[in-house]
């Protein structure tokens, strides 16, 4: 099972957490490529900061109220909590462990710590005033669990003709007409904007920013936050004839997993979060109805909402609904868990729509992860263990070469740290580290150490020394840079190093100081392990 985030900590416990969430994912089905993408996001971000020596929270989990997930336990024939048991405990938890996902958290919208605070949260709402009784009628899709606006609908084909279709599950909505309860979102609006342009990296991208802003300048509804034509949900505390509206439970999840109303302590050191990762698709719930709850409610707002793409197949939306959901476990059995990890984050750059396809993985996978990075680890442990038995010799004789390798991990740190620390710049910051693994490539063809190896003079063991401390040296920095992203193979290679004796536990090395020359005593016991990223071989057909 993958470690949890609190086990590795070792920061100030009295320091605000770096509180990193995932959207909690709908249990309607089983979870697939475009889920894991977010989540090993977020997991790479925590374990970033982690490795920052910072006090971290990462939560993740999922969404079990309304009306979709009640008709699909109906369609299988179980009840609702039925169906998310089976769904959390067969599918959603073991996917996580599998990909070594750290998550501090699991929380459930059917876990009693969460449904009594969110009655609480909803009841102080009403006590204040912001929320009231009436009715409302509009065309609602069950995939989104949302209304929708006339102007967002698509006019239907072939079998939908003559129907109005959701833009985003392309299947027909249906016309609701109920007495509900409603929070004055309308009056949110000018706070909204003002937050905006006071935070501009309060929503990110870019692109989803402006989108936000301008549907907030349009003018907002008032929202539903009740439904009483099904009863699967949160009952409203002074109405059991109505359930809390499902997109209002699930997002106050990021409060109640924290303690709110229950750990003032645990709430106080963690809340807001840092950064909520969530799909473009559900932006306007985060950055536009869950603050104005925050501000209704006093709370403080999160410090950044960031929207990744979607992953595309074919053209399409990766989704359960257009039949492109891809299982991850189809691509960790054939490429491995941290090549899976490293992939996407290293393909796509986050907040963009990527598409996904065997060949570029097999391309990326060869190219960059077995013949330059894998390659590198295994050439420089075999030379070690060839020249010099295994034992690390000393660095002696460095001139400009190894001073641009020294300046070359230097810059790369920085880059990284920066890139996937602060800018949520995944792709950038992997690309940083594999740039210097390609120096440090090219170092190596350029000094030709087996040519220098038949130099039996001082001068020449004292070179080739120096050219194979400065390989190791960088591998060093390497692991540390990538032990984020990719855990598994990053600890095979800090094994190799003998890195662990001199330096101790990789989790414990601070990607700051990863940049430092010279941290891997010379004398450390190199071994040629397995190889980090071994061949392919091309999947069986059915």
């Amino acid at each position: 099972m993958a470690a949890t985030g609190s086990e590795k900590q070792g920061a100030d416990e009295n320091a605000k957490a770096f509180y990193v969430s995932t959207p909690i994912y709908y249990v309607n089905d089983a979870p697939h490529l475009g889920h894991a993408y977010t989540t090993v996001a977020g997991d790479v971000l925590t374990r970033w900061h982690r490795q920052r020596g910072e006090k971290v929270w990462y939560l993740t989990g999922t969404d079990e109220h309304g009306q979709k997930i009640m008709r699909t336990a109906e369609a299988n024939g179980v009840t609702p909590q039925e169906w998310c048991d089976k769904l959390v405990e067969e599918a959603w938890r073991p996917l996580w462990e599998h990909l070594e996902i750290a998550n501090d958290d699991f929380i459930r919208t059917t876990e009693k710590r969460h449904t009594d605070r969110v009655q609480e949260f909803v009841q102080d709402l009403y006590d204040k005033g912001e929320i009231y009784k009436g009715g409302y009628e509009g065309p609602y899709c069950v995939g989104c669990e949302e209304y929708k606006l006339p102007g967002e609908l698509l006019d239907g084909e072939g079998a939908y003709e003559g129907q109005k279709l959701c833009p985003i599950h392309k299947k027909p909505v249906e016309l609701l007409s109920e007495e509900n309860y409603f929070f004055k979102l309308s009056e949110y609006g000018d706070r909204l904007l003002e937050h905006y342009a006071a935070n501009p990296g309060f929503i990110q991208p870019e692109s989803a920013r402006n989108e936000v802003v301008n549907f907030v300048k349009q003018g907002l509804q008032d929202l539903s936050i009740s439904r009483s034509t099904f009863d699967w949900g949160v009952p409203v505390p002074w109405d059991d004839k109505h359930v809390i509206y499902v997109w209002v439970d699930a997002l106050l999840n990021y409060a109640t997993a924290v303690g709110y109303n229950e750990n003032p302590a645990k709430f106080g050191e963690t809340f807001p979060a840092n950064v909520h990762l969530v799909g473009k698709d559900i932006l306007r719930f985060h950055a536009v109805i869950w603050p104005a709850m925050l501000m209704a409610q006093g709370l403080p707002l999160p410090g950044k909402i960031a929207a990744n793409g979607w992953l595309m197949v074919g053209g399409e939306k990766m989704s359960k609904s257009n039949l492109t959901g891809i299982k991850p476990q189809d691509l960790t059995s054939h490429f491995g868990v941290d090549a899976y990890r490293w992939y996407f984050l290293r393909a796509i750059a986050f907040g963009q729509d990527g598409s996904f396809s065997w060949e570029d993985f097999t391309a990326r996978y060869t190219s960059e992860l077995a013949n330059d990075y894998g390659n590198l680890a295994s050439r420089v442990a075999a030379m070690v263990g060839k020249y010099f038995g295994g034992a690390l010799p000393a660095a002696t004789a460095d001139g400009p070469a190894e001073t641009a390798v020294h300046e070359g991990l230097a810059q790369a740190v920085a880059a990284a740290d920066r890139k996937i620390g602060e800018d949520l710049d995944f792709q950038g910051g992997i690309l940083a580290v594999f740039d210097f693994v390609k120096q440090v490539n090219g170092y190596i063809t350029e000094q030709e150490p087996w040519k220098v190896a038949k130099d039996e003079s001082d001068e020449g063991k004292a070179r080739l020394a120096t050219i194979l401390y400065t390989a190791a040296e960088s591998l060093r920095g390497v692991a540390v840079l990538l032990n984020a992203v990719m855990p598994d193979t990053s600890q095979k290679l800090w094994d190799s190093l003998g890195a662990e004796a001199s330096l101790g536990a990789l989790a414990d090395q601070q990607v700051q100081g990863a940049g430092a020359w010279g941290l891997l005593p010379a004398g450390s016991t190199v071994t040629k392990g397995a190889v980090l990223f071994p061949r392919l071989e091309e999947p069986k057909k059915a």
